[in-house]
């Protein structure tokens, strides 16, 4: 056990450098420029260097005491503006996967579901009137590139993970809202751990989009600062587009393979059966595991 906790020491000593020390620090580095120069100065190099100068050394004339406290008080600061990061994250993530409140997320809902039902009739109208693959599978692309199922999010990250949810329900039967934590439970340890990379990295890159927002905020006070929040924000973005095409593929894959599994599992399959989960089969799972809800 002594070793247990010991490399769980380490691993959250990693996680506290990675996600809030280390980024915290960088912001509260960039207070300094920005209170120092100002938006009148904000590109005044030689005004930073001198008042940068003095600074040092008013610190370095300071008592030993001193100077450890207001280490102390960098890095406390640094961990403060990370954990309010952290605290923003789930907000981010809400906005990224379009669990908007209802008035705001409709609106766009039904016009990315009319976009994509135009786009799925015109691949209809050619696989009907054109004999050319070439064009049907471009239609095709431009239809999952949309959306993999018939929109019910207002963002493309919130369709990928709504996409999952609907395929597990009309091609098996399975309701994941209420059957994902019981199929987790099934899943071979080595899907798991797949599973679970890819959520990290999702949750990376939405630690990562989420540090503009202070950015932003430093951005009233020296224009320069607004770059990074750009910067932060559009590589976050990116990053979690990526990371939930990942999440949302090895998900869906995880229902193709394995839920039969949890059917076995909850008996309303026969065990000896192959192949993937029947509707009527998945249907019977679902209302077992719902429960009457």
């Amino acid at each position: 056990m002594g070793g247990f906790f010991q490399e769980l020491a380490k691993v959250l000593a990693q996680r506290w450098l990675s996600l809030l020390a280390l980024p915290g620090a960088f912001f509260a580095a960039a207070v300094w420029p920005a209170a120092t120069l100002g938006q009148a100065h904000a590109l005044n190099p030689d005004s930073l260097v001198r008042r940068s100068g003095t600074a040092a050394t008013a610190v370095k004339n300071l008592p030993a005491g001193a100077q450890i406290l207001l280490v102390v008080a960098f890095l406390l600061a640094a961990t403060g503006v990370g954990v309010a990061v952290q605290a923003l994250a789930g907000v981010t993530r809400r906005i990224w996967l379009g669990q908007w409140p209802r008035p705001l997320a409709a609106p766009l809902t039904r016009r990315r579901r009319a976009r994509w039902s135009e786009l799925v009739e015109r691949r209809r109208v050619l696989e009907r009137d054109s004999g050319d693959q070439e064009r049907i599978d471009a239609a095709a692309h431009r239809v999952n590139r949309l959306a993999l199922a018939e929109p019910g999010r207002p963002t493309w990250m919130g369709d990928r993970v709504h996409a999952v949810e609907a395929v597990a329900l009309n091609r098996y039967g399975l309701d994941l809202a209420f059957g994902w934590p019981r199929l987790w439970l099934v899943l071979p340890d080595t899907v798991r751990t797949e599973l679970g990379n890819a959520h990290a990295a999702f949750a990376a890159a939405v630690a990562t989009g989420t540090w503009a927002v202070p950015y932003l905020v430093l951005g009233v006070f020296w224009w320069p600062a607004l770059l990074v929040a750009v910067a932060a924000g559009l590589t976050g973005w990116l990053r979690g587009r990526s990371a939930i095409t990942d999440l949302t593929s090895l998900a869906e894959a995880a229902v193709d393979l394995h839920a039969r599994d949890l059917a076995v599992a909850l008996g309303v399959t026969d065990p000896d059966g192959s192949g993937p989960l029947s509707l009527a089969e998945g249907e019977r799972a679902t209302g077992l595991i719902r429960k009457g809800r």
